[in-house]
C-alpha cells in the first residue's frame, strides 16, 4: 500500500483493484489525483501479494477485514474507489461500518447483494482462479482501449485470484449501507444499460434500485479504465469525491 501528498480539506481515497490487481494497477491514477490535492491508499487485498506464502488460503473475509483496518485507521472523510471484483469486500466492509464511509465510486461495477458470489460453483478443490489468457478475458470483460505495452504487464504482474475469495458468499445485514452516497462509473456498459440491468434484477446490479443516493456517470472505454483512460478516470473520481462536501 502507498500513499501520496495530500491537502487536509479533500477525503482521502481508498483505491481497491479488482480480481488479479495490486496497489499496482491504480499508479497512474493515484499520481494524477495525487496533483489534484487527494491523498491515495491504493490497496493489495489478502490473497492478491504475491510475496506472501498462504496467498492462497485467504478469504473473503481477510479482505473486508483489511479494507476495515484501513478505513478505521485513517482520519477525516473517506472515499473507496472500487474496481470490479472488488466489490464483493467493499460491499462486506460497507455493511460493517457504512457511518465511516462518506461516498463509495464503483468503476465499472456496483454493490453486491445479499447471498452474491463471483463463482458460487467453483469447485473446492480449485485452489486459485489464474488470469485467464486474453482472448478467453475478452469474452467476459472488455479490453477496450489496452494497448500490447498494458497488457504485457498486466500478464507480467497478475496475481491469482484465491479460490476461496471467488466462492464465497457476501452476507450482509445491516441496511445503512445503502444510505451510503454512492456512484456507478460505467465503462464497459453504459449507465442506460445498466440502469435497464437493474430494472430487470440482474445480479450485477440488483442491489442499485436499493440504494438511497445513487449517481452514474458514463466513462466510455473497456474494463480497466484506469490504464485505458487513467486521467480521465482521475478526473471522474475528483467530481464525485468532492460531492461529498456538497
Amino acid at each position: 500500500m502507498t500513499s501520496t501528498t495530500h491537502t487536509t480539506t479533500q477525503p482521502t481515497l481508498v483505491l481497491v483493484p479488482g480480481y488479479w490487481l495490486g496497489a499496482w494497477a491504480w499508479e497512474d491514477v493515484a499520481k494524477e489525483l495525487a496533483g489534484r490535492g487527494f491523498r491515495c491508499l491504493p490497496l493489495t487485498l489478502p490473497g492478491l501479494d504475491p510475496a506472501d506464502p498462504q496467498r492462497a488460503t485467504r478469504t473473503l473475509a481477510d479482505q473486508a477485514d483489511a479494507i476495515q483496518t484501513v478505513i478505521e485507521g485513517t482520519h477525516g472523510e473517506i472515499v473507496i474507489v472500487a474496481h470490479s471484483g472488488a466489490n464483493g469486500p467493499v460491499s462486506l466492509a460497507l455493511d460493517r461500518i457504512p457511518a465511516a464511509v462518506q461516498r463509495v465510486i464503483w468503476v465499472d461495477s456496483g454493490p453486491v447483494p445479499d447471498g452474491g458470489a463471483f463463482a458460487p460453483e467453483l469447485p473446492e478443490q480449485v485452489t486459485e482462479l489464474p488470469l485467464p489468457d486474453f482472448e478467453s478475458l475478452a469474452q467476459q470483460a472488455s479490453l477496450e482501449g489496452l494497448g500490447p505495452d498494458q497488457l504485457d504487464r498486466f500478464r507480467a504482474l497478475a496475481v491469482a485470484e484465491p479460490g476461496s475469495v471467488a466462492r464465497a458468499a457476501v452476507h450482509l445485514i445491516n441496511d445503512a449501507r445503502l444510505r451510503v452516497p454512492t456512484t456507478l462509473v460505467c465503462c464497459s456498459l453504459s449507465s442506460a444499460q445498466a440502469k435497464d440491468l437493474a430494472a430487470a434484477g440482474h445480479p450485477t446490479f440488483a442491489e442499485v434500485t436499493r440504494l438511497a443516493d445513487v449517481s452514474f456517470v458514463d466513462l466510455p472505454t473497456g474494463h480497466w479504465p484506469m490504464w485505458s483512460r487513467s486521467e480521465e478516470l482521475a478526473a471522474v473520481i475528483e467530481q464525485e469525491a468532492s460531492r461529498t462536501h456538497s
